[in-house]
């Protein structure tokens, strides 16, 4: 009864901190407000200023009927990041598109930004963060994500930093992070990294508020009790939507 009792507390706690996919995460900076809503796996929508933002949009997350995008971030060549046809559904007339530079092949209406370098766009600075596999691949001497390839993002807003990880394993650029204010960390395997993995490099940079994205499979549990006692805030949001 007491073992029952305890499952049962701890799966009230976990949805306790579970939001539904379609709540936004609302953020005060000093430029205003904020607001990014998961859609699914890595796809994001990001709204500030009256401007909208999305995040490697790919299917199977629902576009449909969701405003039009000002500026799409993509960060891989993987279709789970990159797919042409959710790219066609949420562009307009001016548009624009930035991309690591690999996307451009296949994107290109999209301009480049390689790791390390910086632009401005409208109110926000964007940081392209370097995003890549340092023992993970398919075949001995491969990895699924090679590095100089794909991209992080930190997203600067009235003095507020973002971080989307995008496809990484906890890689010294990510550890070496300062002053992230909310960071958006995958976890998943084979690919990228193990819950417990991505919890030791949340820590080495210590940003305020971390929420796990990309995560198929992962135990977020694991995740969670990780970063126990760390001050770090940890929200679980619903990437998968059914």
């Amino acid at each position: 009864m007491k073992l029952l009792l305890a499952v049962v507390c701890s799966l009230f706690a976990m949805a306790s901190l579970t939001h539904s996919a379609t709540t936004p995460q609302k953020f005060s900076t000093s430029a205003g407000e904020v607001s990014i809503t998961p859609l699914y796996h890595a796809s994001t929508l990001i709204e500030a200023g009256g401007k909208i933002i999305y995040l490697d949009p790919a299917k199977p997350a629902r576009l449909e009927g969701l405003p039009k995008a000002d500026l799409i971030l993509i960060t891989d060549i993987h279709p789970d990041h990159m797919d042409p046809a959710s790219i066609g559904e949420i562009s307009k007339a001016g548009t624009e598109i930035l991309a690591a530079p690999a996307v451009t092949e296949t994107v290109t209406t999209a301009k480049p930004i390689a790791n390390g370098e910086t632009k401005k766009w409208e109110a926000w600075t964007i940081a392209a963060i370097p995003a890549y596999n340092l023992t993970r691949g398919p075949a001995p001497g491969k990895l699924f994500h090679d590095r100089g390839r794909g991209n992080g993002y930190v997203l600067t807003y009235g003095a507020m930093r973002f971080y989307f990880s995008g496809d990484t394993e906890g890689v010294p650029e990510m550890r070496a992070l300062k002053n992230i204010d909310v960071a958006f960390i995958c976890m998943n395997l084979p690919y990228t990294m193990p819950p417990e993995e991505a919890a030791d490099a949340v820590k080495a940079f210590h940003p305020k508020i971390v929420i796990p994205y990309h995560y198929r499979g992962s135990d977020l549990a694991v995740f969670q009790k990780g970063l126990e006692g760390t001050g770090i805030e940890v929200r679980l949001l619903d990437w998968y939507p059914q």
